[in-house]
């Protein structure tokens, strides 16, 4: 019997969530640019995307790179470990990209869907 992870079997794929702040002064096709080939980075690693929110120009709280402001892009996506570290290092040497974050979402965050939600809380309800 094949165990899934590190043991044998298919790899581990997990959800994952990357925000990443590009330079203001970038035009939008550079942006949407480096966006497709982050995306692209993932998918040829066997990732399978999710959600992709444009979130615009944002103002800092503080001055990074000179700059006071950033367009923000959120990404989801789905793989295994070696994907994310791929697209780590892609995002790292884009010169468009001002910093970028990944994170490993939890499971019960990820796993959680519309459909799925209402009976989660009603079982805590009737049980608590």
């Amino acid at each position: 019997m094949s165990r899934p992870g590190p043991e044998g079997g298919e790899p581990l794929v997990r959800p994952y969530e990357t925000m990443i702040i590009f330079d203001p002064e970038v035009e939008d096709s550079a942006v949407q640019g480096v966006l497709d080939r982050a995306l692209e980075v993932v998918k040829s690693n066997g990732g399978t995307l999710g959600a992709v929110d444009r979130w615009g120009k944002r103002t800092f709280a503080y001055e990074m790179h000179h700059k006071r402001e950033g367009y923000y892009v959120v990404a989801e996506f789905v793989s295994d470990p070696k994907a994310s570290a791929e697209l780590d290092r892609f995002l790292a040497l884009a010169d468009e990209v001002m910093r970028h974050k990944i994170i490993r979402l939890p499971d019960k965050v990820a796993g959680t869907s519309p459909s799925t939600a209402p009976a989660a809380s009603a079982r805590r309800a009737s049980t608590g």
